[in-house]
């Protein structure tokens, strides 16, 4: 199975910590965010990783160069400036992932998911990892009948974590160039009942400010990780 990491972001809500950094790039207990992904991709057995990049992208690819330091494979799916958001930017990528479902892994939040869990999963329209809301996005974005994902009901919600498991059919109509986010096709998927997922209770973040940054920075510090 192959995995794509989303990169392409322009990081808004981290400046300025992103006016010369690419939001990958950023820090935590030691390194680079992205850099936690690759290590435990590598270590649950994946090999070919496809990052797709926008903002600062040269940096990201100098920084990682071709994957082989983690045992790895990494090919780059260039993005023009402003990015085309996540359906859009899979879409552009598909090319280098090939026919058979995937995983994604956004590029900034960090998890301590043992990504081969997700190996299994090859025969999928959309399985995707949820979280408990954080406080940041406390409506959340879905609930769990049983496996199936369902649309938010409002009693019990939770928030995609960023990480899912994805057809390539899933993508087949997005107009390639074109910018398209996920949660239409997310719905799509919904309404004909062909996405499941489940709920993760391990440590989770969406660092997605400084702050927030700077927390996860500390905790893990502290633990030495």
């Amino acid at each position: 199975m192959k995995t794509m990491i989303l990169a392409a972001g322009r990081g808004e809500r981290m400046r300025p910590l992103t006016d010369r950094t690419p939001k990958p790039l950023l820090v935590a207990g030691g390194k680079p965010l992205i850099v936690w992904h690759l290590e435990r991709l590598a270590a649950a057995g994946f090999r070919e990783i496809v990052i797709n990049h926008a903002h600062l992208g040269t940096q990201i690819e100098l920084a990682l160069g071709d994957g082989s330091r983690w045992g790895l494979c990494i090919a780059y799916s260039p993005e023009p400036p402003g990015a085309l958001e996540t359906a859009g930017g899979i879409a552009q990528a598909l090319p280098l992932l090939g026919d058979e479902p995937f995983l994604v892994v956004n590029g900034d939040v960090w998890c301590d998911v043992d990504f081969a869990h997700f190996r299994p999963y090859t025969a999928v329209t959309a399985h995707l990892l949820l979280v408990a809301n954080p406080a940041h996005h406390a409506g959340g974005d879905f609930s769990l009948d049983g496996k199936r994902v369902v649309y938010a009901n409002g009693e019990q919600t939770l928030t995609y974590a960023g990480i899912g498991v994805f057809s390539p059919a899933l993508f087949c109509d997005v107009p390639l160039g074109q910018p398209m986010k996920l949660r239409p096709l997310l719905d799509a998927a919904i309404a004909a009942g062909t996405m499941t997922g489940e709920r993760f209770t391990g440590r989770w973040v969406d660092v997605g400010t400084p702050q927030r940054l700077a927390e996860l920075d500390s905790e893990l510090q502290k633990q030495g990780q």
